[in-house]
């Protein structure tokens, strides 16, 4: 049996709120930027927007989760809940109506994160696909191709920095003026 002795080894310092916040700021300020909504044809929308924001969670998290500590992974997903929670609310959803959201809100990040990881070891098409299904209900193809690329450079650009990095320098994705 081992017994639970960590509790007194040195802990990294939890993340601040002010990291998390500029991390979570950045990926909501990527997922608005317009060329996705003209050039990418994701639907402008309030459900197109939110997959635009657990698309660029996903890339973000994946990433962390690949570090030695996934506590800055942890508060980032917290307060992700914690902004879509205060945005229904924001909206006028009542709050017997909250946690059932924050349920389908959930269920939906697992569910895409999930197709996501499956689809990105199978290699491009299969992500394009995923995309397809979930970002463009089916019916877009090649704006999800296009996607998938830009995805596959936003993953690489966020792995060729470490975790540390993402945390101290800011993460940066790709260039959407650049790619046209």
């Amino acid at each position: 049996m081992r017994w639970p002795f960590n509790r007194f080894k040195k802990q990294p310092p939890a993340p601040s709120r002010r990291t998390i916040e500029a991390i979570y700021g950045t990926i909501v300020a990527q997922a608005r930027e317009p060329a996705f909504y003209q050039a990418y044809g994701v639907p402008d929308s309030v459900n197109g927007r939110f997959d635009m924001v657990l698309l660029h969670l996903w890339m973000v998290l994946r990433q962390l989760r690949s570090g030695p500590d996934d506590a800055v992974a942890q508060a980032l997903f917290d307060h992700f809940c914690s902004d879509m929670d205060a945005n229904l609310r924001e909206m006028g959803v009542g709050d017997l109506s909250v946690p059932k959201r924050m349920q389908a809100f959930g269920e939906a990040f697992y569910g895409r994160s999930a197709a996501y990881d499956r689809a990105l070891v199978e290699g491009l098409e299969p992500l394009a696909r995923a995309l397809d299904k979930n970002i463009y209900s089916g019916g877009n193809i090649d704006s999800a191709r296009r996607l998938a690329a830009y995805t596959a450079d936003a993953i690489a650009a966020l792995a060729r920095g470490d975790c540390a990095t993402l945390t101290t320098e800011g993460l940066r994705f790709p260039d959407l003026a650049q790619r046209e």
